[in-house]
Order: structure tokens, then C-alpha cells, then sequence
């Protein structure tokens, strides 16, 4: 070899893709890590079903609900079925700080108005009405099968799950695009953003009219039959569902992707592949015993700017590290809460953008995502001038390099596309209020936002190791 050519390789960063660098017992780790994570995104397409996916995760892997009265150092809290926090509790004091990963489990959706059903007065169809929820392109939901999640609280205050539209024999649901014949002035002419207007993404829900032996003309007929099926099946009238929490997602599962089978393809991945990950890190870090106290939180609500009770910018994270403090006979005044947060070291955990072999130019190809080469470690995020953005400090993002390295860990440097393309923010900025180190830190994904985004098993897997990592060595 040159000398020129040594040097360069010595000197030089260079991303490595996983599938060269990689053993063929860490491909086959790979493509197993993924086989559990497809699983979880077919039982997790909302908030509250991820919720209660890691809820019963938790117990099964011997976690103890906070406050429930024992000395298990294993510890978690639910709020409001929308949040989770997971503690490991390490063997330095808690005061000292601790490793904190943060990731969303809200995703872009369409949900039903707060009073959605209607008998159309023109078609004469049941539909329901909707408003989306979150950066989405709206053209995309339309004329796709969708499944309807979510919860009802009856009168009774009972709490009804539904899940209508998953399953072979039930029925999906469908917002009807307009055929291309008739198009020419009512979207082609329109810019793509404008084409599909909110208010006309209303879903056909049922077209049978109720059928009365006794009454010749029933008025409100289809509308009627739609509330006779739903109190039939579930015991509700229409009130109940102006209190609902209703939403509209993908039908159908997550399945592996392209001719290897090397990729992943589902509904939900931003942000939940980071929960996932972080979740299993924790459980796999936690077999040996840990010098910094490990948190994983799960957040709602990022998705609309972390937002509501359920959000990062909520106080039920700092209430939990209080809780933590005490719980571990250490004080948990505002004080010593406030230099805890202050030595704490934060993974904002979500995805990135990878290069989009469809629309290149619109990443800077040698500070972009690359899939298959690894988790994407993110200086900054934010738009223009790093406007909303947490952008790390230098000393911070060097020991993540560090010890990424040192565990033979794939990652790569990633940003948000060209500096004036756009850009987007993630839960980093909040984090960072509270005085901790904060890095971004997650796999690329291509299609995010979409309803069927694509991940690499590559970068999933990468990314459960760069956790691991982060709570054993940090």
C-alpha cells in the first residue's frame, strides 16, 4: 500500500457499511434483532398500545412499578397510558446523574373529529370526518386501507379498546382520492400541497341504511345503522364519541423489505424503532451491573411539538428522576434535583433522514445518513441557522465518537438535509433546558413521515448496540 494511501486511511473518517464490516454472526444478530421489532410495530400503532406493549414487556422481564413498595432496583412508572419511564438503578448515587434515553411514541396519523359521524347529505354514505395529526402528506392517505384505533369511554367510564381493520376478517376503512378523469382543475391545477384539502379526507364508514319494517323512510337511515352496529357491538351511543381518542392508521403489518429481506418496511417507525431499541438496550445492559443509574423515557406528543400533559415538555420525567432520588435514600429536594439534571448525560433519541436515492439533492451527501451504515449520531438538527435546535457540545459529542468506537459500534455523522432545504427538530431543545448534555442520536429512515417507512436492520441493530453502549460505558 502507498504511503499516501496508509496515510489517508489513518487520518481520514470514512462511514463503513455494516453488511461489509460486520461478521456473519452479527448479520444473523441483525436480521433476529429485527424479527422482534416487527412484531412490536404490528401490536404497537398507537401511543397507548405501545404503552401497553412495554407495560407487559416490563413485568415479564421482573420490573417493579415505582412506589409499589419494594427495594427492586429495576423500577418503571405509566402516565395517563401515553408515557413510560424504565430506571435501572446503578451503584453510583443517582445525584451524580444519570444516562437518560428519550424517545417519542406518537406518530403522524389521521384521527376522527371530536364529533365525526355524519350521514353525507349528497351520497347518502355514513362517513366519518377527520383531522390530521402531525407532518404529514395528505395525498398519501388517500385511497390506502386504514384500521381504527384508539378508546372510548363509556358513560359508565367504562374504557373500550378498538381495533377495527387488523385482523383477516374485519373490515378496513378508506378515504376515496378522486379518479384521474376528473382531476384536471380540482387538483392538478393545484400545487401538491394543496391537492387533498383537510376537510375533504373524510372516511366512507358504512352504506347500509338502518331497515325498520315498521317505517317506510327513517330519517338519517345510514347514520342510524352506523350507531345500531357500534351499540350492538360495543355497547356506545353517540355521545361516547365525542369524548373518543380515535385514530386512523395503515392497515395491515410491518414485513421486511427488498430481495435480501435486509430492510424493514412499516407504519410508525419515527419514532418507535427508537423506543424499541432503547427499551431492549436497557434490558440486555442491565444483565451486569451498572455504574450510572440508565432511564428510558417514552414520550407522547413530539410529533405536534411535545406539547399537552404527555409531552417531553411535561414534568413527569423530572417528577420520576425526583421519585428515583428518594427512592434511593437520597435527597430529592428542588436542589439537589437541579444538579442531578445538571450531571445527566441525554440521548434524544430519534430518527434521521437517510439519502433518498429518489431525491438526492436535497442532502449533502458527506454529512447526510447513508443506510446500512450504521446509527446516526446528530450534532444539531433544527432549520436555517440552527433555529430550534439543541446543537451538543463538542466535549460531549467526542465521548459518544469515543466510546461508539471503542465498542466497534457502525455509526455515522448525519444532518437534516442541505442547511436551507427545510429541516426539522426533535426532543433535543427540550431536554436541554434542564442543563444536560443532549446529542441526537437514532437510524436513518427513508420515507419518514409516510405511511410505510423503510429502515435498514442494519441501522435498527446498530442502534440497539450504540444504546447498550451509551448505559454501560457513559
Amino acid at each position: 500500500m502507498k504511503k499516501s494511501e496508509t496515510l489517508l486511511k489513518k487520518l481520514s473518517y470514512e462511514r463503513k457499511n455494516f453488511w461489509q464490516k460486520s461478521s456473519k454472526k452479527e448479520r444473523e444478530r441483525a436480521f433476529e434483532f429485527a424479527e422482534g421489532y416487527k412484531s412490536f410495530l404490528d401490536q404497537a400503532k398507537t401511543e397507548r398500545e405501545t404503552v401497553s406493549f412495554f407495560n407487559d414487556f416490563l413485568q415479564s422481564n421482573n420490573f417493579q412499578i415505582m412506589g409499589s413498595g419494594n427495594s427492586s432496583k429495576h423500577l418503571y412508572k405509566v402516565a395517563r397510558d401515553k408515557n413510560v419511564a424504565i430506571a435501572v438503578i446503578g451503584e453510583k448515587p443517582i445525584s451524580e446523574g444519570v444516562n437518560l434515553i428519550v424517545s417519542h411514541i406518537d406518530a403522524p396519523r389521521v384521527d376522527l373529529k371530536q364529533n365525526p359521524l355524519e350521514e353525507d347529505a349528497t351520497t347518502g354514505l355514513g362517513i366519518m370526518k377527520t383531522h390530521y395529526y402531525g407532518g404529514i402528506k395528505k395525498y398519501q392517505w388517500m385511497s390506502t386501507p386504514l384500521a381504527l384505533h384508539g378508546v372510548i369511554i363509556k358513560k359508565s367510564g367504562e374504557l373500550i379498546r378498538i381495533s377495527i381493520g387488523e385482523d383477516k376478517d374485519d373490515p378496513v376503512f378508506i378515504m376515496p382520492d378522486l379518479l384521474p378523469h376528473l382531476s384536471q382543475k380540482e387538483q392538478y391545477s393545484k400545487k401538491i400541497g394543496e391537492a387533498i384539502v383537510a376537510e375533504h379526507m373524510k372516511v366512507i364508514f358504512n352504506s347500509i341504511p338502518y331497515l325498520s319494517d315498521e317505517e317506510e323512510e327513517v330519517k338519517n337511515a345510514v347514520k342510524l345503522n352506523a350507531l345500531v352496529l357500534m351499540n350492538e357491538k360495543y355497547g356506545i351511543v353517540e355521545e361516547d364519541l365525542l369524548s373518543a381518542e380515535l385514530e386512523l392508521v395503515p392497515a395491515g403489518k410491518a414485513r421486511d423489505a427488498g430481495i435480501d429481506k435486509s430492510m424493514v418496511l412499516g407504519y410508525g417507525q419515527d419514532d418507535r424503532i427508537c423506543a424499541y431499541t432503547s427499551v431492549m438496550a436497557m434490558i440486555e445492559a442491565a444483565k451486569k451491573d451498572l455504574d450510572r443509574t440508565a432511564i428510558v423515557f417514552l414520550a407522547d406528543k413530539e410529533e405536534i411539538g411535545s406539547e399537552s400533559n404527555t409531552g417531553a415538555k411535561s414534568i413527569f420525567i423530572i417528577d420520576f428522576i425526583a421519585d428515583l432520588l428518594k427512592s434511593n435514600g437520597e435527597k430529592n429536594d428542588s436542589e439537589n434535583l437541579r444538579k442531578t439534571l445538571l450531571k445527566t448525560q441525554i440521548l434524544s433519541a430519534d430518527v434521521n433522514a437517510g439519502i433518498n436515492p429518489n431525491y438526492p439533492g436535497v442532502h449533502e451527501k458527506d454529512n447526510a445518513v447513508h443506510i446500512g451504515y450504521g446509527v446516526s449520531i446528530t450534532k444539531y438538527t433544527g432549520s436555517r441557522g440552527k433555529s430550534s435546535s439543541n446543537d451538543a457540545n463538542a466535549e460531549f459529542n467526542a465521548k459518544i465518537i469515543r466510546i461508539f468506537n471503542e465498542d466497534k459500534i457502525n455509526w455515522q455523522i448525519g444532518t437534516l438535509g442541505k442547511v436551507d432545504e427545510g429541516g426539522g427538530g426533535t426532543i433535543a431543545k427540550f431536554m436541554a433546558e434542564y442543563g444536560a448534555e443532549v446529542i441526537d442520536c437514532g437510524p436513518g429512515l427513508l420515507g419518514m413521515h409516510s405511511l410505510y417507512e423503510l429502515c435498514n436492520k442494519a441501522d435498527l441493530y446498530s442502534t440497539f448496540k450504540a444504546y447498550r453502549t451509551f448505559f454501560q460505558k457513559t
